[in-house]
């Protein structure tokens, strides 16, 4: 339990493991994870229902794990293309043929919806701050390294998401721990999947320079990729015109006015009438408010109102909340600062704060409603930043939650009141 969550019992003041009583042979714990994996039936038939751009990239992307030659592709395409469709069925097929295919990304919620997924950083024991010639924070003869050099298939979604020195350092520790210093990634077969038109890494106050100079695209590696697009599968699912429009204001193509605006289409828009509630409005347009309607979680996870301020945010919160049928459960914040004798920041002045990361001072929740983590706690169990859960009870200092995304949905769990927000 403890490695599971990058722990050691050495670090806690606990008996030594009888060694005699060790039954896994030596073998690390991360090739016993991730040789435990099972194949889902319905992944294991994905492969049969992939469009020809898919197809594509599954062929060739499996032939060279049969090869073992090694590989770097990059899989591209915009939102609801069907990349995490098609890493479902590769990673199913690698799988079932009983090789290791290790799953990762650079966000938590895009990991924990594949096989074993983990984030990049966890994985690859990839440092926080990093910088050029940095190397990954694992050994040849730990588990994370045997496992990587048994790996017949490695895959990074969300790599657009991560800074290029990330990726460099993973290459540089794959071509030490499998002795192959003149290959990318030590010979090893890697893909990469992400959107360039989506976040691109943060680098804190950076200019427009400095973020795309961040970018994998700015990587010497970028050159040995093979670039895999997926295009067709968002049209055919998704509304046309819509898709169209989303591709060209993601390509930079759409037509903007001299501020560089683009005008939103009408039919997407909420008119703004000066008789009533505009974010009233704007609510019943997104949800149907019924009862039926709020009880199912399905469909209250496939809506979502944005906003680009944390204060609009909790506004909107507390309007979807007082909407919920049922008792309301109050849970507060207990705010205090260390080495702070003269009281310069009393309680009332704390509870006003907002930190990023931190649930609101007077967190309100109903049952059914949802509600989104806030932190990595067990990213090997679901629950990692981003992960989005139903509220099924209440308890003292804790809450009673259903998981309703990822392969560990229907998974109930207790998250405390300070890890998680209204979604």
């Amino acid at each position: 339990m403890l490695h599971s969550m990058g722990k050691d019992i050495e670090s806690f003041p606990l008996p030594d493991i009888d060694k005699q009583h060790e039954t896994t042979d030596d073998i690390p714990r991360e090739i016993i994870e991730e040789t435990s994996i099972e194949v889902d039936p319905e992944d294991a038939s994905l492969h049969k229902n992939l469009n020809n751009e898919q197809r594509k990239a599954y062929d060739e992307i499996l032939a060279t794990v049969d090869r073992q030659r090694g590989g770097i592709f990059f899989v591209d395409g915009p939102g609801g293309t069907g990349k995490t469709f098609l890493y479902r069925a590769l990673l199913a097929t690698v799988h079932g043929q009983g090789k290791i295919a290790v799953a990762t990304a650079t966000s938590g919620v895009a990991a924990s919806i594949m096989p074993g997924g983990r984030t990049a950083h966890s994985r690859f024991k990839i440092p926080l701050k990093i910088d050029n010639g940095a190397i990954c924070r694992f050994t040849k003869q730990s588990g994370t390294g045997k496992v990587l050099q048994a790996a017949s298939l490695i895959l990074w979604d969300e790599a657009s998401m991560t800074k290029r020195q990330t990726v460099e350092a993973l290459d540089k520790s794959m071509r030490d721990i499998t002795d192959r210093p003149d290959l990318p990634f030590g010979g090893k077969t890697i893909v990469f999947g992400g959107d360039f038109r989506q976040v691109l890494p943060v680098v804190q106050k950076g200019t427009r320079a400095q973020i795309v100079d961040a970018s994998l695209r700015r990587s010497e590696l970028w050159n040995c990729m093979r670039q895999l697009k997926l295009v067709r599968n968002m049209r055919a699912q998704n509304n046309s015109w819509f898709a169209e429009y989303l591709l060209r204001i993601g390509n930079g193509t759409e037509e903007t006015n001299d501020d560089g605006e683009i005008l939103l289409p009408t039919s997407i828009c909420v008119p703004n009438k000066t008789d009533d509630n505009g974010l009233d409005r704007l609510i019943n347009s997104i949800y149907q408010t019924g009862n039926a309607s709020l009880k199912d979680p399905k469909y209250i996870i496939s809506r979502a109102i944005l906003s680009t301020r944390n204060d609009c945010v909790d506004k909107i919160n507390l309007k979807m909340i007082d909407r919920f049928q049922g008792e309301e459960m109050v849970y507060h914040s207990f705010d205090s600062v260390e080495d702070d004798p003269h009281n310069y920041y009393p309680p009332e002045f704390l509870n006003t704060l907002t930190p990023n990361g931190l649930p609101p001072h007077m967190l309100k929740l109903k049952i059914n409603c949802p509600i989104i983590l806030l932190r990595n706690i067990d990213p090997a169990n679901g629950l990692c930043n981003g992960t989005r859960l139903v509220v099924r009870g209440f308890q003292k200092n804790t809450i009673d939650a259903e998981i309703v995304v990822g392969q560990h949905s229907g998974m109930r769990v207790f998250p405390t009141s300070d890890t998680i927000m209204p979604l």
